[in-house]
């Protein structure tokens, strides 16, 4: 089950507006059971969404949550940019800017460790 804010920030990014969590919607949880719900909502020209509204997304939020794992995962694997750097420098120089490239082979191992859906 996705969280209210990405089902939040989908709705906004859905009508061509920002959810500014810091600013213009506070998600609030009084710690009763009852879960998260939206105590301020302050987006200029955009209605404050229905808890029907909110459900629509609730696919797409599931799939986005998914990915940012992937996302943080990937990071977290990458090599730092500059040997990156370095690494396309060399296959440039060896005339590998294809698939046997040291950089595509890495880049390739660490997306294929952790594949999106």
């Amino acid at each position: 089950m996705s969280n209210l804010t990405t089902k939040i920030k989908l709705y906004c990014e859905a009508n061509s507006k920002t959810a500014n969590f810091t600013e213009n919607v506070l998600v609030w949880d009084n710690s009763d059971g009852s879960g998260q719900y939206i105590k301020l909502w302050n987006v200029s020209g955009l209605a404050q969404p229905t808890t029907d509204q909110l459900a629509t997304y609730e696919s797409t939020g599931d799939d986005e949550e998914a990915d940012n794992v992937v996302r943080g995962a990937r990071a977290t694997a990458y090599n730092k940019v500059k040997d990156q750097l370095d690494q396309l420098y060399h296959d440039m120089t060896a005339e590998k800017l294809d698939a046997t490239g040291e950089w595509y082979k890495a880049i390739k191992k660490v997306k294929d460790d952790n594949p999106k859906d």
